[in-house]
């Protein structure tokens, strides 16, 4: 069970981050033409990317994780001294094969943002932040009670 709760909040947490810069790296596009935005533009902006990216982008980063999360696994079953640094770097791996892959066999950039290396780095940001909660979840240990 803890497997499935961790895919799940690794799927999310790479998600929403990665939503966030994608809306913030839009933005900052928009900035470096002049234009001012405001505080409130920008949560707005995530909380519209956020809502609308989830039908192309959510699915894209759960078959990615699929992937790479037993991929992980069976690294780490030969280095398990290396679990967390192993799960973290398998998300930031899945999250820049999404869009590389998108580049190589579409030649397109699904996500503007990743037109620059910052943007995909960003992106594998999320990808390992999505990988870092995995990690977590799986590793979790019940506190005994002090009763």
């Amino acid at each position: 069970m803890r497997i499935v709760i961790g895919y799940v909040l690794a799927v999310l947490a790479a998600y929403l981050v990665g939503c966030v810069v994608v809306s913030q790296g839009n933005i900052a596009s928009v900035v470096a033409l002049g234009f001012d935005v405001t505080l409130s533009q920008r949560i707005d902006s995530a909380i519209h990317d956020i809502a609308n990216m989830t039908p192309i982008y959510l699915p894209l980063i759960a078959i990615a994780f699929l992937i790479a999360l037993p991929v992980s696994a069976w690294v780490i079953s030969r280095f398990p001294h290396l679990k967390r640094l192993g799960y973290v770097l398998g998300g930031c791996v899945a999250l820049i094969a999404i869009h590389v892959i998108l580049k190589t066999v579409l030649g397109l950039s699904g996500v503007a943002t990743t037109r620059t290396l910052a943007g995909l780095l960003a992106q594998g940001l999320a990808g390992a932040i999505g990988g870092y909660c995995y990690y977590r979840a799986i590793t979790w240990q019940r506190q005994p009670s002090a009763d």
